[in-house]
């Protein structure tokens, strides 16, 4: 039998039991998709809502048709320039789709993982009859997305079974969740943003925006979420005692402890929820955070944001 880690993490998929893996967005947490029992662990394990989907993740588009029952063509246009990569496509789903995945809707979301890490644990899991890994991020339900091994085994390590896995991985590298895109009407919309834009999904696709149905469910969507322990105030002067995250180009005023100081809206977003995970571990009971301005992922950063703050109360 093969010790290889992937190879073993596929098995345990196949099992019913649950693997952390990383992705180029988030670490995520992964069962086998067309295990209910195996799925319905993933809620369990973070505390989530029945209701509330999860996306499947497959090693490649040609996988597309056996999850998806009606794929438009701007679909295929998103999938043939954005996958591998962080965009996730929401579709009417086929009848191989549990309905443990979709939180009962009559669509569901699919992504191709860049990560290498994610690409062959899904290979290896094909290999073994499996089609595709139902996963949302690795953390309790509303709190802060993991972008580390280690920050999943301080979330769920004491909720996971001894054989469930944490796969080692490189920190994700875009390190917020996807860009999700409803296909299921005549243009696409976006549900959630993330580091493929507006612009570029109306240059692919030359298309405008549709309009937002609000009856679609999707992952990150709720008013709070993305919170640490700490309260997370946005765009006011930090106070001493209080930690602070904002480009590098704001001083720090006395007291105050600096958590993060990128240089760039892309490093903004790689170092964010490791940053609100240091604040609580430093045990601070507010962190103001001033939002990067401007377009591109820096949309996808303040919407994030705006949830986790949403999810706190000053103290």
């Amino acid at each position: 039998m093969s010790t290889d880690p992937l190879a073993r993490a596929a098995r345990a998929l196949r099992a019913g039991h649950l693997v952390a893996f990383p992705t180029e967005t988030v670490f995520g947490l992964g069962a086998d998709a067309s295990n209910p029992d195996a799925v319905a662990r993933i809620f369990t394990t973070k505390g989530r809502p029945a209701d509330h989907p999860l996306i499947v993740h497959v090693s490649s588009a040609e996988l597309l048709g056996e999850l998806a029952a009606e794929i438009p063509p701007y679909a295929h246009a998103l999938a043939t320039a954005f996958w591998p990569g962080p965009l996730t496509l929401i579709l009417e789903r086929s009848a191989t789709v549990p309905d443990a995945v979709t939180g009962g809707q009559p669509t569901v979301g699919v992504r191709v993982p860049s990560h290498p890490v994610a690409v062959q644990l899904l290979r290896e899991l094909e290999s073994l009859g499996g089609r595709g890994v139902a996963a949302p991020s690795a953390n309790r339900f509303g709190r802060v997305s993991p972008t580390s091994a280690a920050a999943v085994r301080d979330e769920l390590g004491a909720l996971m079974s001894p054989h469930d896995l944490i796969l080692e991985g490189a920190p994700s590298d875009v390190g917020i969740e996807s860009t999700i895109v409803d296909c299921t009407g005549p243009a696409p919309v976006v549900l959630r943003p993330g580091s493929i834009t507006d612009d570029m999904i109306v240059a692919v696709t030359g298309l405008a925006l549709g309009e937002r149905d609000a009856s679609i469910r999707v992952s990150g969507s709720l008013p709070a979420h993305y919170a640490p322990a700490a309260t997370v105030v946005l765009d006011v002067v930090p106070k001493p005692g209080d930690g602070f995250i904002a480009l590098v180009e704001h001083e720090t005023p006395a007291g105050v402890m600096r958590i993060a100081a990128p240089d760039s809206a892309e490093e903004f977003a790689r170092e964010l929820y490791a940053a609100l995970r240091a604040a609580d571990e430093a045990g601070l009971h507010r962190v103001v955070v001033v939002s990067p301005p401007g377009p591109g992922i820096a949309v996808a950063i303040r919407d994030r944001l705006r949830r986790a703050s949403h999810g706190s109360r000053e103290r």
